[in-house]
This record gives C-alpha cells, structure tokens and sequence, in this order.
C-alpha cells in the first residue's frame, strides 16, 4: 500500500517539482545513507555519494515508473549503484597512480638508448616548418594538443592533422 506522502512526492517528482527533493531527502535521506554505508565506510565519501543519489534522482524523476517498481525500491537502486560506482572509479583511481619505485624510466642507462633516434632534431629541421613547430610544442616543450593549439593559435584540429603528417614524414626517415 502506498502511503500519501509517498504518493505526493512520486506526483511532484513527475511533474518536475523542486519540492519533491525536500520530501525525498526528509523521509529517505536516512535510509539512503545506510544503504550506501554499506558499501561505503567512509563517511564523507558516503555523504557525497549520498548527494550524486539525490541529484541522479532528480535527472531521472520522470523515468520513474510506480508500475515497475516501489518508490523506496527505485530509490535504493539508485543509492547502490551510485556507491558502486564510486568504489569502481575510486579503485580505478587508487591502481592508476605512478609507482615511481617500480618504474623503469628513470633508471635508463646509455648503453639503453637507440643511438639512430638521437639525431632526431636534425631530421625535425628536414620537414616544413608548420610541422617542426607542432612536434617541437608537442615533444620537447612538453605540451599538450590544447596547450600547443592555445599558445600557437592554431586550431585544435590542425595541431593533430600537423602532427600526424610530421609523424609520418620522421617515420618515411627512420623507417624508409
């Protein structure tokens, strides 16, 4: 049996009324948070997936559907899903960082390096200069794509196409 109150806030959520949120959040907001915290032990963490809940069931308000499912049923999915995902992005996170301990790259010796790339700068000065001054921006200046565009004033979409084409050109060298 569906209470009134219950029955108010699916009314207001489907009519996109902000009330709906307030009712929400006092009769569910409890709940929620221990749905979460079940899968979440940290509290701030939780607190702010608690809020991703409340703002995903605002966007999807008119998606709800009384027929498929209770009130508190589509609630709590929501709440779970969200914290799930939370865990995945925040492990996703965790195992991306640099181990600089386990790298490799700054403990290259001489002997390492391929002497036939060392030259690279002399054949960069071979290729036109729109090309020359992508790669310069890209590889030895440290640049991104968007930073190259922005401090070069050249489109974003220009930088990639020199790029490529100069790419291609060292590749024609080192790969004839």
């Amino acid at each position: 049996m569906i209470s009134a109150i219950e029955k108010e806030i699916v009314y207001l959520l489907q009519r996109g009324d902000k009330k709906a949120i307030s009712l929400l959040y006092e009769n569910y907001a409890d709940s929620l948070f221990g749905v979460i915290q079940k899968v979440i032990t940290d509290e701030d963490t939780a607190q702010d997936v608690l809020q991703e809940t409340f703002v995903k069931i605002w966007r999807y308000a008119k998606k709800y559907d009384a027929s498929k499912a209770k009130l508190f049923t589509w609630l709590y999915r929501i709440a779970y899903n969200t914290a799930i995902d939370k865990v995945r992005s925040l492990k996703n996170k965790t195992t991306k960082e640099v181990q600089l301990e386990n790298s490799a790259v700054y403990k290259i010796t001489t002997n390492q390096l391929n002497e036939e790339v060392l030259d690279i700068k002399k054949h960069l000065n071979t290729l036109d200069e729109k090309y020359q001054i992508v790669i310069n921006a890209l590889f030895f200046e440290g640049m991104t794509q968007q930073e190259a565009s922005d401090e070069l004033e050249i489109p974003l979409g220009t930088i990639k196409s020199r790029l490529k084409i100069g790419l291609r050109e060292l590749k024609k060298i080192y790969n004839p």
